[in-house]
C-alpha cells in the first residue's frame, strides 16, 4: 500500500570497514549520523540523484567483530541504508560497504508480530474454506485500518460517506473531528465514526485552519478505499440545466 512507502523503516544491517578502526572512533562516528543527514541516492536507484534530506532516528545495538559492524537503524522513508554505510566509512577514514540487510519494521508493522509465511495463508484459507472458521484467518489478513495507524486522520460524518466514496472532496462542514499537526499538502486517512477507513487523501488546510473555517475543500481524495453504497447516499447531483 502506498501509504507505508512514506512511513518510517527499520532495519538490521551489516557493515564491514576496510580497513581495523578503534571501537571508540567508530560508535562516535556512527552516533554523528544520528538526526538530519544530507544523502544523494546510490548510481543504482530508482530516483533522480539529487541532494536531499533524511532523517535518522536512531542507529542502536552496535556489536563489533573484526572488522564487520552490526546495528539496527530507524530512518525516514526513502534513506538508502547502503548510502549511509559509504559515508560513515568515508567519515571514519577506512571505507565501508554494506554486507547485509534485513528491515525489521515498516510504519507499524513489525517483523515480530506482522510476519507469517505462505503456509499459513494457505492453511488460514483452508480453515475457512472447509469449516467455516474464520478465527485463524482474522489473525493472519489484518484490517486495512492498521496500515493508517501512524497517519494523521480525519473523521466525517455519515451524510458524507458516500460522496467521498464517489470522490468528491472533502468539504469542511463533513468533518467531526481531527488530528492535530495537520499542514497543507499532508496525506491523511479519511475515517468514519466508527473508524473505518474511506479513502487516502491530500489535506488542502492545517488543522488549524479546518478547525477555524467554515466552509472550502479541507481535503482531496487520491485514492478510495471503501466500495460505494456500504453507506446510504445522502447527496444530490445538480441537475443539468436544460
Amino acid at each position: 500500500m502506498r501509504i507505508l512507502l512514506t512511513t518510517g523503516k527499520e532495519y538490521v544491517c551489516v557493515m564491514r570497514l576496510h580497513t581495523s578502526i578503534q571501537e571508540k572512533k567508530i560508535r562516535k562516528t556512527v552516533d554523528e549520523f544520528v538526526g538530519e543527514i544530507y544523502q544523494r541516492p546510490p548510481l543504482r536507484s530508482s530516483v533522480k540523484r539529487v541532494l536531499r534530506k533524511r532523517k535518522i532516528y536512531y542507529i542502536k545495538n552496535l556489536e563489533l567483530k573484526d572488522n564487520y559492524i552490526l546495528f539496527r537503524v530507524g530512518c525516514q522513508a526513502g534513506t538508502y541504508i547502503r548510502k549511509l554505510c559509504f559515508d560513515i566509512g568515508e567519515v571514519i577514514g577506512s571505507g565501508a560497504h554494506m554486507v547485509e540487510l534485513r528491515r525489521t519494521q515498516a510504519g507499524p508493522f513489525k517483523e515480530d508480530d506482522s510476519l507469517v509465511t505462505l503456509y499459513d495463508v494457505n492453511y488460514a484459507y483452508s480453515l475457512w474454506e472447509e469449516k467455516e472458521d474464520e478465527s485463524y484467518i482474522r489473525k493472519i489478513v489484518q484490517p486495512v485500518e492498521n496500515a493508517f495507524q501512524l497517519t494523521p486522520k480525519i473523521f466525517v460524518r455519515d451524510s458524507a460517506v458516500d460522496a467521498l466514496c464517489h470522490g468528491a472532496g472533502l468539504a469542511l462542514p463533513g468533518v467531526l473531528k481531527l488530528h492535530s499537526r495537520i499542514k497543507p499538502q499532508n496525506i491523511v486517512g479519511i475515517f468514519t465514526q466508527k473508524e473505518e477507513l474511506i479513502a487516502l487523501a491530500r489535506s488542502m488546510m492545517s488543522s488549524e485552519q479546518m478547525m477555524k473555517e467554515d466552509h472550502g475543500i479541507a481535503a482531496k481524495i487520491e485514492r478510495v478505499i471503501m466500495p460505494i453504497g456500504t453507506y446510504p447516499r445522502l447527496w444530490r447531483k445538480k441537475q443539468k440545466e436544460v
